[in-house]
């Protein structure tokens, strides 16, 4: 169960002076990173033994809490980053814990939540969210849509003998094609991006329109599953050797040639 990660998401959270660092789910609830609880109560304990001995009082992993591994850097040299162990809290065990300290620290955060949680469940609020729902489901549906009609435009009968021969050859992934000038995918669909032939929606790089139609790409469908655990489809282009041909004129213009050009000028 996943749907305590924290992520990076502050829109939802009503603006007020921030005692504890607090960010929504997936989910759309109010999540209470762990370490920055455990600084602002200032225990003296461990962090990781503090909050071992906190979920002694029955919370429940993946109910309660979730666990998150974050990165942070090291003043070593030789090993400039670790791995450190952190919590995504639920609203309501993060006022417990704030209440079984028993300081003045820990009600002044128990308070703190008890506001925010009047806060976010304002009706006002929770328009608000709702809004935003909506607009990302607008998004999505406006990707969906680009992303047929680059599939559209690619199904379109081909004329000449020659698409049909080239059409009949194997597709090539855009990191099989950098390969050939010695670049990764990432950085060949940054320079596609940059020359005009392509751009990227959600997690996928589209053409141009003007480009659709031209036999360049065919896209396919991948069965995935999200970080929440539900089923979903995505879709993968893949270059054609007519797109391939297309890609190395375009870039020879552009001064980029494959190495193997390159060793025979040497």
């Amino acid at each position: 169960m996943n749907n305590l990660t924290i992520i990076n998401n502050r829109e939802n959270i009503p603006m007020m002076n921030e005692l504890i660092g607090i960010q929504t789910n997936e989910s759309q609830e109010v999540i209470v990173n762990g370490r920055e609880l455990h600084e602002f109560l200032e225990i003296k304990e461990k962090y990781t033994e503090w909050f071992s001995r906190m979920v002694e009082y029955g919370f429940i992993e993946n109910q309660d809490f979730a666990l998150v591994s974050e990165k942070r850097e090291t003043n070593n040299p030789k090993n400039p980053w670790t791995t450190i162990q952190n919590h995504a809290l639920k609203l309501d065990m993060a006022k417990e814990l704030s209440m079984i300290q028993r300081t003045e620290k820990g009600k002044q955060a128990r308070q703190y939540f008890i506001q925010i949680e009047k806060d976010f469940n304002s009706p006002e609020k929770i328009m608000a969210r709702a809004l935003q729902y909506a607009n990302r489901q607008l998004e999505t549906l406006s990707f969906t849509v680009r992303a047929q009609e680059q599939l559209i435009g690619e199904l379109k009968p081909k004329a000449d003998y020659v698409d049909r021969i080239l059409n009949n050859k194997g597709l090539v992934t855009i990191t099989q094609i950098a390969k050939d000038y010695g670049m990764s995918g990432t950085a060949m669909n940054k320079l596609l991006h940059h020359l005009g032939i392509q751009y990227k929606q959600g997690e996928q790089w589209l053409l141009y329109a003007k480009h659709h139609s031209k036999g360049y790409t065919h896209s396919e469908t991948v069965d995935i599953m999200r970080k929440n655990g539900t089923p979903d489809v995505t879709m993968n282009t893949k270059w054609t050797q007519k797109g391939r041909l297309f890609l190395y004129e375009l870039l020879k213009a552009n001064g980029h040639v494959p190495e193997i050009e390159k060793i025979g000028r040497n």
